[in-house]
């Protein structure tokens, strides 16, 4: 009796992941899914924008560009795009931050055209070694993700600085005025993730943001004049900045970018599949892969950029206990409809720098935490695990702190050698295989005691994306 009753369960969870909600309904819950993901959506393009130094009207052209790949990212893996892509689960894809600091060491030094250019063969390269990727997961153990991620929220944290005290340059950077904002915005987000709970916590950041352009736009410290310039409706610009332009060091960027990102989204796959009841395989894995590589893949053609599987609307579906997969669509349709809004880019894109600054400390803040966390499923009692993490951090850290030390290297090396992330991404994955290569693909649910320096990823256990789930603190 007890097993029937749990194939019904199954059955009627399966059944419950294709259910079509009444439209009322889809759009409420698809709604909620985009307020949810939002701030993570909108906050790469913008920060990308003003470390790569583009005018407010080129952020607001990336921010359109981007809620416009997001949403369609969203259709091509909620439902499907033939048999072998998407993988049909209640997930929202979105932006992932690991590409943020590659992406703007790209375009100050060799321009917009080379990101896109990167990104474009990054995807093609990826897309066709989704199948494969389930032999490759073994050189990603805790200790390298963990590494490459920690590094990533420290040597953004500088930049988020930069930007506390106002737009770089300004007479009046550094000001009290900046730095009173910046302050401000961070306390909100603080009192709210403190004092709320469930969605609001979710949409701290977001609030802060939002509260602080409100408080600039009266005080006047705000210019939405673009805005009345921009159209009500306006289709996306395929390439934009140009035709791509390929750089070898480059691609490989982000082609390590898209690796550690893989195994991200493998996380949120099974996770995401634990909490609805459906199981996910190796299959269902690639397909979920490809989805994203396919998304990546647009984003390089219409002004955006590598894609993930966002954990926040993972989050959203607990909470809810709605699964179908078709209210997370209605989100992607709504993400679709707000890409196709140029006034709203423009919005976003007046945003205060001392307002993204507040904002993006707190973000690249638990980024490294997040990092740390999973540092510490990997067992750092081993002395391999302990040097690879300590020297892989150090360079990268050392690397994004003093990029002039390599200011005698030709323009092209300076691309990976002054980029702390890649230099991070290379040191762990070089140490880890160097000194733990007896142990890889050791299990990493062995007795504490008993575990290898080398343990893999354990998808299940940690949930998922922790690097794109930072962006939303709680």
């Amino acid at each position: 009796m007890k097993k029937e009753s749990t194939d019904d369960d199954q059955v009627a969870t399966v059944e419950a992941v294709h259910e079509m909600l009444p439209l009322p309904q889809n759009l409420v819950l698809g709604l909620q899914h985009v307020l949810v993901m939002y701030s993570g959506a909108v906050a790469v393009p913008l920060m990308l924008g003003k470390g790569a130094g583009l005018t407010q009207e080129q952020i607001g052209l990336l921010v359109n560009a981007d809620l416009l790949t997001c949403g369609i990212a969203t259709l091509i893996q909620t439902l499907g795009l033939g048999r072998s892509i998407g993988i049909r689960l209640p997930l929202m894809m979105g932006v992932t931050i690991i590409a943020l600091k590659p992406m703007i060491s790209i375009g100050s030094n060799l321009g917009m055209q080379h990101i896109y250019g990167a990104i474009l063969i990054s995807s093609l390269i990826v897309f066709l070694c989704a199948g494969l990727f389930g032999k490759l997961r073994k050189f990603f153990p805790p200790v390298v993700i963990g590494s490459i991620i920690t590094t990533i929220g420290f040597s953004l944290i500088p930049l988020a600085m930069q930007w506390a005290g106002g737009e770089a340059g300004s007479a009046d950077w550094g000001s009290p005025r900046h730095l009173i904002t910046s302050f401000s915005v961070m306390l909100v987000i603080t009192l709210i993730t403190k004092l709320c709970r469930g969605f609001l916590q979710t949409c701290a950041i977001l609030t802060g943001m939002i509260l602080g352009s409100v408080a600039s736009l009266a005080l006047g410290h705000m210019d939405l004049s673009i805005m009345h310039q921009k159209p009500m409706l306006e289709l996306p610009c395929p390439l934009f900045f140009g035709l791509p332009k390929f750089d070898l060091l480059s691609i490989i960027s982000m082609v390590i970018v898209s690796a550690v990102s893989f195994i991200e989204s493998t996380g949120v796959f099974i996770a995401t599949g634990n909490a609805v009841d459906v199981k996910v395989d190796d299959r269902a894995i690639a397909r979920g892969l490809r989805a994203e590589a396919c998304a990546t893949f647009l984003g390089s053609i219409f002004n955006s950029f590598p894609y993930i599987t966002f954990t926040q609307n993972l989050g959203l579906v607990l909470m809810t206990r709605v699964k179908s997969r078709y209210v997370v669509a209605t989100g992607g349709a709504i993400l679709i409809a707000l890409g196709l809004l140029p006034k709203m880019g423009a919005v976003v894109a007046a945003i205060p720098a001392e307002v993204l600054g507040g904002a993006s400390l707190v973000i690249f803040g638990m980024v490294a935490v997040a990092g740390i966390r999973i540092l510490g499923s990997a067992n750092l009692e081993c002395a391999e695990n302990q040097y690879v993490a300590a020297l892989s951090i150090g360079i990268g850290l050392g690397v994004s702190c003093v990029p002039a030390i390599f200011d005698v290297f030709p323009q092209s090396l300076r691309i990976i050698m002054t980029n702390g992330v890649i230099i991070s991404a290379f040191a762990s994955l070089a140490l880890n295989t160097l000194l733990n290569y007896r142990n890889l693909g050791a299990e990493e649910n062995a007795p504490e005691h008993e575990k290898p320096c080398g343990e893999t990823l354990h998808p299940e256990g940690r949930g998922g994306d922790d690097a794109t789930s930072a962006m939303t603190p709680g």
